[in-house]
């Protein structure tokens, strides 16, 4: 279980300034935990404190950011089932996508080991012309200055692990805000931090409340702002963040083209458009929620995903058998049935699930949805997909592209031909041929267009986001 109380973490270490905060168990609603809110105040310290780090973390060596990430990585195994279990309750993430959460958490940080010592820069021939004659270039990378980052519910692990496994390997201090609703699993990544030698000032961890921490936006000592949330949220930080870099990882509403020579592989297709439109109860954005079939196989297809939507298991996250657990609230589950009754009402077709009691919510799957429907056009961000067909391919393309997103996209097909046409012509950050737009691996560029969002995370990626070029003229003689 969690533990009664837990501290946020101030220029790396604990203070129980208070229990301000409630955690509520996402399955039964009664408080799980109480963990320390910061204030302004704190928030203001621990800025100071990561510019007091800049040069300390500068001259840390890359061995030495390699050990603390080696560190993280030990000791997540080690408390690999605390972990599990903490995400279970607090996101009401099923338990075996908690296991794979932490799995994912460990990937992360041993990337971000194995990235830590090949920081590289480059020599630049500036000998192009005569004047330049004897000049010689050299560009390294250097750490761009204190980070804000604000983390979301979907993986509370996982994704900020995207932000601060990368911050450590490139040595920028940072401050993180963790969802509110999910902090805890931070707050233990916090702790295991804390038993390394980073320099002081090098992290703080601290959760509070959007309405009182502006700080993390607007503080100038910032030099970038990485924010991974929705997009109302995201792009007005962005207009608030003056001149620092802002990296986006914003929502989609992800689509999964079917093709028509996939007629043998049903089986295969159905289970992964099951999974990448349910998992976690949907909340991923890069979740399907739009299915395209071609026609010649519309109708096989359909039975079938019928017939596996219904055999999910919704209930308690905590049973290995659960593969639909709650919402992260309530109120997202009325949001999402008010979405859906608009689209019947429209005069689309509920042909599996569509029973909501409380946060939970059945694996549903529609079909005829207009496509000027919110439920069509924005995110659905819960267990919710819709099935419609196609009769051309490049009719599929352009109906991938009637959005406002462009995260990822899914193609099923054994053309080489249509593989790189999507590739070419969707206006998404990935294209993930033969599986979900679900897919993802932890090494990767990650983000979107539109949208969905502005730079792209995966390690190396990341790392570039957070240095800067700075570049050496060395003349030879003179």
């Amino acid at each position: 279980m969690l533990n009664q109380t837990y501290p946020y973490y101030l220029a790396n270490e604990a203070v129980a300034a208070n229990t301000d905060l409630e955690v509520t168990d996402k399955f039964s609603g009664e408080v799980a935990t109480r963990v320390a809110m910061a204030d302004a105040a704190a928030i203001d310290k621990a800025i100071g404190f990561a510019v007091d780090a800049l040069p300390a973390l500068r001259a840390f060596p890359p061995f030495k950011r390699q050990a603390v990430l080696e560190h993280c990585v030990k000791r997540f195994r080690e408390r690999y089932d605390e972990l599990a279990l903490a995400l279970c309750i607090e996101a009401g993430k099923p338990i075996n996508d908690s296991k794979g959460e932490v799995t994912r958490l460990i990937d992360t940080f041993k990337v971000a080991a194995e990235e830590a010592v090949r920081i590289d820069g480059e020599i630049v021939n500036l000998e192009i012309s005569p004047r330049a004659k004897g000049y010689h270039g050299y560009v390294k990378r250097v750490p761009i200055g204190p980070c804000s980052f604000i983390s979301p519910f979907n993986f509370p692990l996982n994704l900020t692990a995207h932000k601060v496994a990368p911050a450590i390997a490139a040595g920028v201090p940072f401050v993180l805000k963790p969802a509110s609703r999910t902090p805890v699993g931070a707050l233990i990544m916090g702790e295991i931090l804390a038993e390394t030698d980073l320099p002081k000032g090098a992290f703080s961890i601290l959760p509070a409340h959007r309405d009182g921490a502006d700080l993390f936006t607007t503080d100038e000592r910032f030099k970038l702002l990485s924010f991974t949330g929705s997009p109302a949220v995201g792009w007005e930080l962005k207009k608030k963040a003056g001149k620092k870099k802002v990296i986006l990882e914003l929502g989609g509403n992800a689509a999964a083209i079917v093709d028509g020579d996939q007629g043998g592989k049903l089986d295969y297709v159905v289970d992964r458009l099951a999974f990448g439109a349910f998992y976690q109860s949907g909340q991923s954005c890069i979740g399907v929620q739009r299915i395209l079939v071609h026609a010649s196989l519309y109708d096989a297809l359909r039975e079938k995903l019928i017939a596996k939507t219904k055999s999910l298991v919704m209930g308690d996250p905590k049973d290995e058998k659960t593969f639909v657990g709650p919402m992260i609230s309530e109120s997202e589950s009325k949001r999402l049935a008010g979405w859906m009754e608009s689209a019947v009402q429209a005069g689309a077709q509920i042909i599996a699930g569509g029973k909501v009691e409380g946060a939970m919510f059945e694996a549903t799957l529609l079909e005829g949805v207009k496509r000027d429907t919110g439920l069509y056009r924005k995110e659905a961000f819960g267990p919710v997909a819709i099935l419609e067909r196609f009769a051309d391919f490049d009719e599929a393309l352009a109906a991938v592209n009637d959005s406002d997103f462009g995260l990822q996209a899914g193609v099923f097909t054994d053309s080489l031909a249509h593989a790189h046409r999507a590739w070419d012509e969707l206006e998404v950050g990935g294209v993930v041929i033969n599986d979900v737009p679900s897919f993802r691996v932890d090494n990767m560029p990650y983000g979107g267009v539109k949208e969905s969002g502005l730079g792209r995370e995966g390690v190396r990626y990341a790392i570039e986001d957070m240095t800067e070029l700075r570049l050496m003229v060395m003349r030879e003689t003179w």
